[in-house]
């Protein structure tokens, strides 16, 4: 009985000790995960970017890496400065459908304010109900692209505010039309004469008045900004963790650095469908070099919360869906990666940098907490009155 009694004691004994160490190396490892977020939260919010820990970057995004951060000043072209006259007219003729040969499709058709300046579609619908080949990107902090659409074939704001007017799937007019039916039209007189100096309505002057405007369509600041900027309280543990794990692990900042969250380059993340339906050459189809076939410009990430759905097909709904995408480094289907293109064998080459990340479900649910912080307040415009 006695032997019994002395066992006993001694395993309640062993088990009070074990059950001690496992608390105290519990709380040890919380401490210390602990003190590391707070010295993360210290270096993020420290307002000097110089003592943020180094990123983890290929070294093909070395060369043009720009760490990320406040948007900068929006600049102007020297042909084509800022005036407030030029912006109002600008708006007024984003806004006005009579550009469209229906009379009926406007710019903000697409790119709605209320929707972060896209339409929250798949495919946009053009003139006559068509529907486009390309997911509408959103034109928020349009002013930081260095190139247009996402192919890249306009250089300039002033260029692309043409094409869409004159594509065929879109608005469908002539651009010498739709300049003529504005001349036509009493009440821009005088916005063009505030504008430009005198009443005369060309398509250059309508390109110059848009692309003014839609330069300034600039995201405020957001949760980010104040973060970086020293309000060390505003960004929750999750946050944080996704901020550092968009640097470091998951790698995002290779192509989705700077200010703007691009690195203003075309990429191909293995998504041209080459040989399948739905096939897009990307790229190639302006610059003729094979070398480009499945490249798709990177988009910025300012507002990336309220832009979907995500990529040039709009082929994932969610923030999830694409994280979960670059965590599997997108198995790309050998069947899919060429085709032969009027004649031309393309190959599509998926970039080194889309590859196996293995980020868990937690890491998962941490970067799409920091990218939603990338996204400001909505803030509501008036609409323009259009001219009669």
């Amino acid at each position: 009985m006695k032997n019994a009694l002395s066992w006993i004691l001694v395993l309640f004994l062993l088990v009070s000790v074990l059950n001690n160490c496992l608390n105290n190396s519990v709380q040890k490892e919380l401490n210390q995960k602990a003190d590391f977020m707070n010295h993360l939260r210290k270096l993020y919010s420290s307002g000097d970017v110089s003592t943020w820990p180094k990123p983890i970057l290929d070294p093909e995004s070395v060369s043009t890496f720009s760490e990320i951060g406040h948007l900068p000043d929006v600049s102007f072209p020297a042909d084509n400065q800022y005036s407030v006259e030029k912006e109002l007219l600008g708006k007024t003729l984003f806004f006005d459908p009579r550009l469209s040969k229906s009379n009926q499709i406007a710019c903000a058709s697409c790119h709605d304010p209320e929707l972060a300046w896209c339409d929250n579609r798949t495919f946009s619908f053009g003139h006559d109900r068509q529907l486009g080949s390309r997911n509408a990107m959103s034109i928020f902090n349009v002013a930081y692209a260095k190139s247009l659409f996402w192919d890249g074939r306009a250089g300039s704001l002033e260029e692309q505010s043409q094409m869409p007017i004159q594509d065929q799937k879109e608005m469908g007019e002539h651009m010498d039309v739709a300049a003529g039916k504005i001349a036509s039209i009493k009440g821009y007189q005088m916005l063009f004469e505030k504008a430009f100096g005198n009443k005369t309505v060309t398509k250059e002057r309508i390109s110059k008045a848009i692309a003014t405007f839609e330069r300034n369509v600039k995201s405020t600041a957001s949760k980010f900004d104040q973060f970086i900027d020293g309000k060390s309280d505003v960004y929750t543990d999750d946050e944080l963790m996704g901020l550092h794990l968009f640097r470091t692990k998951a790698q995002c900042i290779n192509c989705h650095n700077s200010g703007y969250f691009s690195n203003n380059k075309f990429e191909n993340i293995g998504t041209a469908l080459l040989g399948e339906r739905g096939e897009d050459p990307g790229r190639y189809l302006f610059t003729k070099d094979t070398n480009d076939a499945g490249k798709f410009r990177v988009p910025g990430l300012r507002e990336v919360s309220r832009t979907g759905p995500y990529f040039h097909n709009g082929s994932m709904a969610t923030l999830d869906e694409v994280i979960r995408f670059y965590s599997k480094g997108n198995p790309e289907y050998s069947q899919k990666r060429s085709t032969v293109y009027e004649g031309i064998l393309l190959k599509s080459e998926k970039s080194g940098m889309v590859r196996m990340l293995e980020l868990s479900d937690h890491e998962v649910h941490q970067l799409e907490a920091f990218l939603r912080t990338l996204s400001a307040n909505p803030q509501r415009i008036s609409l323009p009155e259009l001219p009669k």
